[in-house]
């Protein structure tokens, strides 16, 4: 065995490519990015020619996984949490359709929303779709699992949804790896065709075998190595722990729990385990990273004055985590390790100096002086800075794709100006098909694509439509006349204003291109030219 220091990401990118991948799409997004990144850099991932190309968004991402697996190959869909909500459609209907190849969807969560506009917990969509869910604790086991995940997809002909948190995705340990990774499948031509036809004949059929499958699925996490029942010599509590959670609890008993211990990290939740654990133990504490999904199943099945949690508040409803926080609900003396720090002043993120983003906002803001109640639809990306002074520049920021399709709703509810900013990922993410909408009524809505040639937020990443905008306006019906390109740079201010002031006037749907490359790529590409031109030492 081989070890190596790595991130969770890491090591699912890691445990996918030695379980015989053959294919990983996504669309960036914290805390998954390093999954696909990796894969990208890893030499036995060339050496196989591995598909690793970041999809546009990430329902592309699943359908395209989906065509990998109907040819029997391998397939990873990586995304965090609010991406499973774009590719849902085909996700929930993957179930029905069933794989040939094995297809893992791995969702990071984002507790306590770092970089994120919600805390939705993906474990409550693989239930939804009837589809098992695994959650590794470990770095080490996030690699296993990925094998396991792999072959259990094949084995029940069904996706298998692994989630993990920001903590996990984000933090490392050494993981030991196999020194043999598994061949890629071959081809193969078994996927029937009537299991991936969903006329509703073919659905319902399918759907009786899914849900006919469930109990199947709950024997075998009953008797999986990944959910552990651990005795304890106190039964005066018992602690059910999932995912993260259960290496909580470990950190708070470096010496051994004198508690049963019940490690979940394979659903659905096995109710014969959890039922032990009731029969056994005079009180449950349910620690569990996310939304109490495992506590609302368990309450269900039992008498909720012995199970404590997250709906007693016990443990926070809300927020990641902590070994401090799980110290607290067992009540015991907690220093508060993991504490912040009174000496570091918190500080706000900005937009970068020199960054084109602030100088298409200085325009907006100047023209904008000029009208009563104008509104900006903002978008997500990291332009949604402006919303933070001192720009202040923006109005809404609901989900990708949302600042076009806001403004055109405003500008039929009579609001005039309305203006919606977007960038040019997120334009070509989940933005062409509100613009078409526009573009079709002739909305009254002036939409600023700001291009910086990169998605910006996620690392700089390959933006899918890079150099491509203006023929994808045109080709959506948009006229040459009200189609502008601009370069955001002070020197140009003059220009850019009057450009946002001519559309704004234009009661029609009119779009602007500032177009400058991101400061931060800008500055990665520079450094690789000079080492590049640079003579070998």
């Amino acid at each position: 065995m081989k070890k190596r220091l790595l991130l969770g990401d890491e090591a699912i990118a890691l445990g996918a490519l030695h379980a015989g991948l053959s294919g990983v799409y996504a669309y960036p997004g914290t805390p998954s990015t390093e999954i696909t990144e990796f894969i990208q850099n890893d030499p036995l991932a060339r050496e196989r020619g591995v598909h690793s190309r970041w999809s546009t968004n990430e329902k592309t991402a699943m359908e395209e996984a989906l065509g990998m697996s109907y040819m029997g190959k391998r397939a990873l869909v990586c995304m965090k949490h609010v991406g499973l909500n774009v590719c849902a459609d085909p996700f929930v209907n993957s179930g029905m359709t069933g794989v040939n190849g094995g297809v893992v969807v791995l969702v990071a969560d984002d507790p306590s929303m770092h970089s994120s506009q919600d805390e939705q917990d993906s474990r409550f969509y693989g239930k939804f779709a009837m589809i098992p869910t695994f959650e590794p604790s470990t770095q080490q086991e996030a690699y296993n699992m990925m094998a396991d995940a792999f072959n259990y997809s094949e084995q029940q002909c069904l996706p298998v949804l692994m989630r993990v948190t920001t903590r996990m995705a984000h933090s490392r340990a050494v993981v030991e790896c196999v020194d043999e990774p598994r061949q890629q499948n071959p081809l193969n031509y078994n996927a029937v065709a009537a299991n991936w036809v969903l006329l509703p004949a073919n659905a319902r059929r399918r759907n009786d075998h899914v849900t006919a499958q469930q109990p199947q699925l709950e024997k075998d996490a009953e008797q999986s190595v990944y959910n552990i029942y651990i005795e304890g010599h106190d039964r005066s509590l018992g602690i059910l722990a999932s995912g993260i959670g259960y290496n909580y609890v470990r950190e708070c008993f470096p010496n051994g729990c004198p508690y049963p211990i019940l490690k979940i990290s394979q659903y659905p939740l096995p109710k014969k385990l959890v039922r032990r654990m009731m029969s056994e133990c005079e009180q449950m504490l349910i620690v569990e990273e996310g939304q109490p999904f495992i506590e609302d199943i368990v309450r269900g099945v039992s008498d909720c004055d012995t199970v404590h949690g997250k709906l007693d508040a016990t443990l926070p409803r809300t927020g990641e985590l902590t070994p401090d926080i799980v110290k607290k609900a067992l009540g015991m003396k907690n220093d508060e390790t993991f504490a912040p720090c009174e000496d570091v002043v918190p500080r706000p993120p900005a937009l970068c100096q020199g960054c084109g983003h602030r100088d298409v906002y200085a325009a907006l803001n100047e023209v904008l002086r000029e009208y009563d109640n104008a509104r900006v639809f903002g978008d997500i990306g990291c332009y949604t800075l402006g919303f933070l002074p001192p720009f202040r520049a923006i109005h809404s920021c609901v989900d990708m794709g949302a600042s076009i399709t806001m403004a055109k709703g405003a500008a039929d509810a009579g609001q005039w100006p309305a203006v919606a900013i977007i960038g040019d990922s997120t334009f070509t993410h989940s933005g062409m098909t509100g613009l078409l909408d526009a573009i079709n009524e002739n909305a009254d809505i002036t939409v600023i694509i700001s291009d910086n040639l990169t998605t910006g937020m996620t690392g700089g990443q390959d933006s899918a439509g890079t150099s491509k905008y203006e023929a994808i306006c045109r080709g959506l019906g948009l006229s040459d006349e009200h189609l502008r390109v601009v370069v955001p740079l002070p020197k140009n201010m003059p220009e850019i204003t009057q450009a946002i002031r001519d559309e704004l006037n234009y009661h029609g749907t009119s779009v602007i291109i500032p177009r400058r490359e991101c400061m931060q790529t800008l500055q990665r590409h520079l450094k690789q030219k000079k080492a590049q031109s640079s003579p070998q030492s």
